[in-house]
């Protein structure tokens, strides 16, 4: 089976930050437990590249938008392999190959009945891209997203038709109540098109940053028509020679932010039923990093940088903590004061103590040969679930879910050993059956959750695994003695403490 994933793309007028980090781990989580599975993955991100905000910026820099976009779309692409992430490709919106497909795309929507010329009056925000409705604009005439004034518009624009689907997208939502998730943004996006759709911009005629309207040469696409088919638009050009459509088109997941969910759950399935393509099974949209009470971002000045983090603490430690310190689905704070101390509890005490005292205590009491024991059967029924239940969970992109039910093993397993004492059973030449046992359980148990924890750590959980001496990192082989542990190498700490 193939399994498509994407991250939204990203503005280019500003460095990554950490809410770059967050949706992209997000999405290399659920890409490398599908890749354990044995699925056919295509893991997608990439850099937003036209529209009004970019022009703008550069020409506050004094450059032409292409400059702009050539110096900093770079930094994003060097995050990737910084998160250690595994996308299978980073499309640029700027790809002549992307706007070529993205004509094509739109004079398909054009010649299907669904564009229409006339002239746009009013509200605008330049910061989100975006046309508001007098509803979103409310009596102060306020963005809602960045609370700042916006703009009165007025200029020929084509139109799009996206009245016209209004009672098509009230279907998929009935037809598909998972086709937005989780619930309460499936809620808010049914909220939205019962207000009643009205048509938006295509084009925009004022500038002209943009991919061009091929049959009208004074006017270029509306930034967010030209940026939503990135995700159908790579897949024809990311393997040279190769169109990978059919293979992988529909997507399974598109993981966004709620900031741009109207975009995503509305007007992107009301694009693709125009042109006459399949729609995507799920958008699944996460809510905003908060530092106290505010949105973390670059315009609030307030974001958090995740290079300084991996420089001091490792990439690891980045993406475990943004994965298990914000419920993936809703808002959640983080802070660099939250994030030592979840270093220390879980990945140095929990994790690396487990890791560490289980690997000693195989050299001291067995030579650094893992006894060939009976497992203790009630640890085994323990462990041996885990593997189901995190598949179901990451089905339904639970990632927070998924990574508590493995903590709860872990720490498990720290019970265990305080429990069994191996130290005690040492010293009474009568119990060796018993240390075997225990310390057999150990270290197939530890080597079940490394598996299980490669898509959120996977430098540690391979390196672990190495040291075990089990490299296989198949999600089949996270089930307890799907192989058979022997000699064990010794191990440095896997979270050294700061």
């Amino acid at each position: 089976m193939s399994f498509y994933v994407t991250t939204p793309i990203y503005y280019v007028n500003a460095a990554p930050h950490l809410g770059h980090a967050y949706s992209t781990i997000a999405a290399d989580v659920m890409a490398r437990h599908m890749r354990q599975r044995g699925e056919d993955v295509f893991f997608l991100t990439g850099t937003d590249e036209h529209g009004e905000p970019v022009a703008l910026a550069a020409e506050r820099e004094g450059l032409t938008p292409q400059e702009l976009v050539d110096r900093n779309a770079p930094r994003f692409v060097d995050l990737m392999p910084r998160l250690n992430v595994s996308n299978d490709f980073f499309i640029r919106t700027s790809d002549a190959e992307h706007m070529a497909k993205v004509q094509e795309i739109l004079g398909r929507i054009r010649d299907n009945g669904h564009v229409y010329e006339g002239i746009y009056e009013g509200w605008y925000c330049p910061r989100c891209a975006d046309f508001k409705t007098d509803a979103e604009a409310g009596d102060d005439n306020l963005c809602p997203i960045h609370k700042t004034p916006l703009t009165r518009e007025k200029e020929d624009n084509y139109f799009f038709r996206l009245s016209a689907f209004q009672d098509d997208l009230l279907r998929l939502l009935d037809e598909q109540p998972e086709f937005v998730m989780p619930r309460h943004r499936y809620n808010e996006a049914r909220s939205f098109i019962e207000s009643g759709l009205q048509d938006v911009s295509l084009s925009r005629s004022t500038f002209t940053w943009g991919v061009p309207v091929p049959w009208d040469e004074k006017h270029v696409f509306y930034v967010w028509f030209d940026a939503l088919l990135n995700y159908y638009t790579a897949l024809s050009y990311a393997r040279e020679g190769e169109d990978l459509t059919e293979r992988f088109w529909p997507a399974q997941f598109h993981l966004i932010g709620k900031d741009i969910l109207k975009f995503h759950a509305v007007f992107w399935p009301a694009m693709l039923l125009a042109a006459g393509l399949p729609l995507p099974e799920h958008v699944f949209v996460h809510g905003f990093l908060l530092i106290g009470k505010d949105k973390m971002g670059k315009s609030a000045g307030n974001a958090i940088d995740p290079f300084a983090i991996m420089d001091e603490y490792g990439t690891d430690a980045l993406r475990f903590y943004l994965m298990r310190e914000v419920s993936f689905g809703h808002d959640g704070s983080v802070s660099l004061e939250g994030f030592r101390a979840r270093y220390e509890t879980e990945l140095a005490n929990d994790l690396g103590n487990l890791a560490s005292r289980t690997i000693a205590m195989v050299h001291r009491y067995r030579d650094g040969v893992v006894p060939d024991a009976q497992l203790d059967p009630d640890l085994a029924a323990e462990i041996d679930g885990l593997e189901g239940e995190v598949r179901a969970l990451l089905d339904r992109a639970d990632l927070t879910g998924a990574a508590d039910a493995i903590w709860l093993r872990v720490r498990r397993l720290n019970r265990y050993v305080e429990e069994r004492a191996p130290w005690q059973l040492a010293k009474d030449e009568a119990r060796a059956g018993d240390l075997d046992s225990v310390l057999a359980s150990l270290a197939e148990a530890l080597r079940v959750v490394a598996v299980l924890l490669y898509p959120w750590i996977p430098e540690s959980s391979a390196k672990l695994l190495q040291a075990l001496g089990a490299p296989q990192l198949e999600l089949a082989s996270a089930r307890v003695q799907a192989g058979r542990l022997g000699a064990i190498a010794k191990l440095d700490q896997l979270f050294p403490k700061h």
